[in-house]
């Protein structure tokens, strides 16, 4: 008869290694859930700061182009916080500095995260608690600058005659005029209150840049009593009806007669109220004469990122733009 006998197991160094490692893995796993859940997080969180920071910064700009002396052209500028929190889901976010280069900028925005009851500038995190994680630091910066604009597009390739800018000391618009493209400007000086440039592209708009009346590089020809480029249609001058834009103001250069150059001083803000030209005629109201352009110099700063800043004489004109 056989007998069946119970043995004992035995004992091996194997024994227990697969918690070890199920325990070591997850560990890992967990690091990885904390990664992939806060990491992303904190990602999201940064792009609404960053968001918030770029409103900030070019609103502060806008401000000091305008006028230096204003409230918000200061490192406690009170619209920042507004339009940090406006930007972030939860609406609340921290100013964590305003900080300039100098009084003509740039202005750097820093903006932090911020929970309700929790430290300034840091947010909760989940899975990073199980590793001794529970909070991190979360900021944006953006910085913008301001300044006049030194060359960009003339929506129209016309410039004005430099002597028509009227914009009061401490005002911020001039007087409604008709520039005449025929009549002599500028106390004789110019043949005209604007005049066309001459181009030979087959774009309507054209690329200007101001400067001083020794660099040769500026010079243009012009002809007065022309009438538009062909490359002009009805869609590029409705691009003026009723609205601000930046024009280049030109001055005599050198030559006589046919030969005579110009070059652009620099540019200023031109609200038009109406033109009239042989193929092309408009009005916010009332008969004007062929030739002419209708409206007045405004101060204005735009955010047209097609412009350059640099070191032009200011015509009240004012370009705002990010910066790296």
């Amino acid at each position: 008869m056989r007998w069946l006998i119970q043995r004992k197991p035995v004992d091996t160094p194997e024994q227990g290694a697969v918690s070890v490692i199920v325990a070591i893995m997850l560990v890992v796993l967990l690091g990885f859930a904390a990664i992939a859940v806060d990491v992303s997080m904190m990602y999201a969180e940064r792009m609404q700061l960053r968001n918030g920071a770029d409103a900030a910064a070019l609103a502060i700009a806008q401000k000091c182009a305008k006028s230096p002396s204003d409230t918000n052209c200061s490192t406690s500028a009170p619209l920042a916080s507004n339009l940090a929190n406006s930007n972030a889901n939860d609406g609340i976010s921290n100013i964590k500095s305003i900080a300039f280069g100098s009084p003509s900028g740039p202005v750097t925005v820093t903006v932090g995260a911020q929970e309700s009851g929790h430290a300034a500038n840091q947010v909760s995190l989940f899975f990073a608690r199980i590793l001794g994680m529970n909070s991190a630091e979360v900021n944006a910066s953006s910085k913008a600058a301001w300044g006049t604009p030194s060359k960009g597009p003339a929506i129209l390739p016309l410039a004005i005659a430099y002597c028509k800018l009227d914009i009061p000391t401490g005002g911020t618009a001039g007087a409604v005029q008709v520039l005449d493209q025929s009549t002599p400007a500028c106390n004789n000086k110019l043949p005209g209150g604007f005049g066309w440039i001459t181009t030979s592209g087959t774009k309507c708009s054209v690329t200007m840049t101001a400067g001083q009346s020794n660099d040769s590089g500026i010079w243009f020809d012009s002809d007065p009593g022309a009438s538009p480029p062909t490359s002009c249609a009805t869609a590029d001058f409705d691009q003026m009806n009723d609205q601000t834009v930046l024009l280049p103001l030109f001055d005599l250069a050198t030559g006589t007669g046919t030969a005579v150059k110009y070059y652009v001083k620099g540019f200023a803000a031109f609200h038009v109220t109406g033109y009239h030209f042989s193929n092309f005629n408009w009005s916010t109201g009332g008969n004007i004469q062929n030739k002419t352009i209708r409206g007045y110099f405004v101060k204005f700063v735009s955010l047209a990122q097609a412009f350059e800043l640099g070191n032009v004489p200011n015509y009240g004109a004012s370009i705002v733009r990010l910066t790296p």
